[in-house]
């Protein structure tokens, strides 16, 4: 499995560098992955899905909040591909929603909201981005579809992780708080273009 990744003591760029909203500028530390390495790298997770899935229907199963751009990014590259080359797959699309964090922590309750009509990809091909992954799993499989097939942007390194491991990956990341790019804290930053992480002073900013 291919993946870009990015060691504990990456230095990210500093946010001068980059476009970052004004209201922004004090909340956080560093743009660890800018915009446009996150778009080349979605361009190839959907090369890569087409050349593996071509053939199959599929269900793309978006989980939202935190996965909407990505979602909405991969869906337009594997659509440009389905114009402009040989291989096509037919595509459908659905959403659904678990929460599980509580200002900067994990309850470890995750909570899906949402999902009334899954009963509809009995049978279907399913590739499904997100980040909280084994409740979902288990969910889908009272639906029996034919295969399911994880994208994940973001995977992080922590002590905390089940072990679970997606079947794409874009990114392999430190075990910090990022926002951006749909990434929220407590419903703020999903209105930053860059990946980034999330300073102390913020998390107490926007704690509630």
């Amino acid at each position: 499995m291919a993946y870009i990744q990015i060691p504990d003591d990456e230095k990210g760029y500093k946010l001068d560098l980059f476009c970052v909203p004004k209201h922004y500028e004090e909340d956080l530390d560093q743009v660890i992955i800018p915009h446009g390495l996150i778009m080349d790298r979605t361009e190839r997770l959907a090369r890569d899905i087409v050349r593996d899935m071509g053939g199959h229907h599929i269900v793309a199963l978006c989980v939202l909040k935190g996965g909407y751009t990505f979602f909405a990014d991969l869906l337009d590259y594997i659509k440009a591909l389905n114009q402009n080359s040989d291989k096509s797959v037919p595509l459908t699309v659905d959403f659904i929603r678990l929460k599980s964090y509580c200002n900067d922590q994990s309850t470890n309750i995750v909570k899906v909201i949402g999902g009334d009509e899954l009963s509809t990809l009995t049978g279907k091909d399913i590739v499904e981005t997100g980040r909280t992954m084994e409740t979902l799993l288990s969910l889908l499989s009272e639906c029996n579809p034919k295969m399911v097939k994880v994208v994940s942007l973001l995977v992080k390194r922590t002590p905390r992780s089940s072990g679970y491991r997606p079947d794409y990956i874009g990114f392999e990341v430190p075990d910090s708080f990022l926002v951006g790019y749909a990434l929220d804290y407590n419903e703020y930053f999903r209105d930053l273009s860059h990946i980034c992480i999330l300073n102390e002073n913020a998390k107490e900013k926007y704690k509630v």
